[in-house]
C-alpha cells in the first residue's frame, strides 16, 4: 500500500546521513523504501558506499515512530507528501539528480501550466519592483505560473504581483509546514492557496528554517522551472546559488542589468559578464525567449533599442556588422574575422548584449537581435 511506502520513506529519509543521494540509491538497489527498511544488516553492507554507520540507524524504531507522528500531521493539515521513486515529484524536478526523495505539498500543483522562477535580492529597489510588474502584467493571459521562495523583497513582490495579476504563483519553503519563515508573510501564503497557488518543501516538521537550508531551497526553486529570471541582487547574493543550480540543470538563466555602482545589480551584471545568464533588454525580448506571445508591445523597454545603433562608436560598430541573426559566433571566430585580441572584443560585447543588440548562448557565442 501507498501509505505504507510513505511511512517507511519518511523513516528511512530521517535517519542520519542519509540524504536524498543515498536514499534514492538505496531505494533502487532494493526496490522499496519498505524493502530498504526491513533488510539485514549484513544486507544493506552489501550495498556498495553503505557503512556501518549508516546501516546502524536503519530500523531503529525512533525514526519509524516520527514518520508516524508526522503522517498524522500531514492528514490533519491537509498536507500531501510526494515520493520521487514513486514518480509524484513534478516532472521538472524530478529531471534534476539531487532533487529531494520527499517532497511536501499544500495545494494543488497545475501541471498544465508553464513555471517561471523569479528570484532577487530582499532589498528590492523600485527599479526591481518595476520590472516585475511589467513583466507579470505582459504575461498574465499566457499558460504561466510563478515559482519564488516567499522571502522579503523580489520574492514576496513576485507572489503578490501575481495573486494581483491572476497567476497561480509557486512558494518554495526552507523549513517544515510546521512553522513559517518570514512570520510576516502567513497572510501571503495563505492568499497563495486561495487563489490557486501551492506551497512546497522537502523539510519535515524537525527542520526550522536554518541557514544552510536556504541554498537547499534554491535548487527546487531552480529546478521545477524551465527559466529562472534574477531580477537584483548583490555579489554573492542567495539568487546567485539558485543561477548555479539552474545552470547546472542546463535550464535557462536571464538576469536583469543594473548601473555598476548599484549594490544590487552586481550580481547580475556578474552572471551577465560571466554568460550565466542571457541580459534582459526588454520585456518583449523576454517574453519571446521564454516562448511566449507579448499581447501588446506598449510594455516598456529597459533600454531604449530604436534607433540607436548610429550612435555606436566605430569599434562596437564593427563588432555588431560582423554578428548575424540566424548563425551564432563564438567569441574566437569574432576575434580571428576582425583581427582584435579577444580581451578587446569582450567589454564591448558585454556593452552590445546590456544595451539588447546581441544575444550571448552558451560557449561564448554570440548571435544579432
Amino acid at each position: 500500500m501507498r501509505s505504507e511506502e510513505v511511512l517507511y520513506a519518511l523513516a528511512l529519509r530521517h535517519c542520519p546521513l542519509i540524504g536524498d543521494i543515498i536514499f534514492r540509491k538505496l531505494v533502487a538497489e532494493v526496490g522499496s523504501a519498505k524493502e530498504v527498511w526491513e533488510l539485514s544488516k549484513s544486507g544493506l553492507h552489501d550495498i556498495f558506499g553503505i557503512g556501518k554507520k549508516i546501516a546502524s540507524e536503519i530500523g531503529n524504531p525512533v525514526h519509524l515512530q516520527f514518520a508516524e507522528n508526522e503522517m498524522a500531521f500531514c492528514e490533519k493539515h491537509n498536507i500531501t507528501i510526494n515520493l520521487r521513486h514513486l514518480g509524484e515529484l513534478p516532472s521538472l524536478l524530478n529531471e534534476c539528480e539531487d532533487a529531494p526523495a520527499i517532497l511536501y505539498q499544500k495545494g494543488k500543483y497545475n501541471t498544465a501550466l508553464k513555471p517561471i522562477s523569479i528570484v532577487g535580492t530582499r532589498n528590492m529597489t523600485s527599479y526591481g519592483k518595476h520590472f516585475i510588474n511589467e513583466f507579470l502584467e505582459a504575461v498574465k493571459t499566457q499558460q504561466v505560473q510563478t515559482v519564488s521562495g516567499l522571502a522579503l523583497g523580489v520574492d514576496a513582490e513576485t507572489h503578490f504581483t501575481s495573486i494581483e495579476n491572476k497567476i497561480p504563483t509557486v512558494a518554495v519553503l526552507a523549513h517544515g509546514f510546521h512553522t513559517l519563515y518570514p512570520s510576516k508573510h502567513r497572510k501571503l501564503s495563505e492568499k497563495i492557496l486561495e487563489e490557486n497557488g501551492v506551497l512546497f518543501t522537502e523539510f519535515n516538521t524537525s527542520q526550522k528554517p536554518d541557514r544552510e537550508n536556504f541554498i537547499q531551497r534554491n535548487r527546487n526553486i531552480a529546478g521545477l522551472s524551465p527559466a529562472t529570471i534574477v531580477v537584483e541582487t548583490a555579489f554573492g547574493g542567495g539568487s546567485i546559488s539558485t543561477a548555479t543550480f539552474a545552470n547546472n540543470y542546463n535550464r535557462e538563466v536571464f538576469a536583469l542589468p543594473g548601473k555598476i555602482t548599484d549594490k544590487y545589480s552586481q550580481g547580475c551584471n556578474q552572471l551577465i559578464y560571466q554568460n550565466k545568464a542571457t541580459v534582459i533588454s526588454t520585456v518583449p525580448s523576454l517574453i519571446d525567449q521564454l516562448g511566449f506571445r507579448a499581447e501588446t508591445e506598449k510594455t516598456g523597454e529597459l533600454f531604449p533599442n530604436s534607433e540607436m545603433k548610429i550612435l555606436l562608436p566605430d569599434h562596437q560598430q564593427l563588432i555588431l556588422n560582423q554578428l548575424h541573426k540566424s548563425t551564432p559566433f563564438s567569441l574566437d571566430e569574432i576575434s580571428a574575422h576582425l583581427n582584435i585580441p579577444t580581451y578587446k572584443i569582450l567589454p564591448d560585447l558585454l556593452h552590445l548584449e546590456m544595451m539588447g543588440y546581441i544575444r550571448a548562448l552558451s560557449g561564448r557565442q554570440y548571435l544579432a537581435l
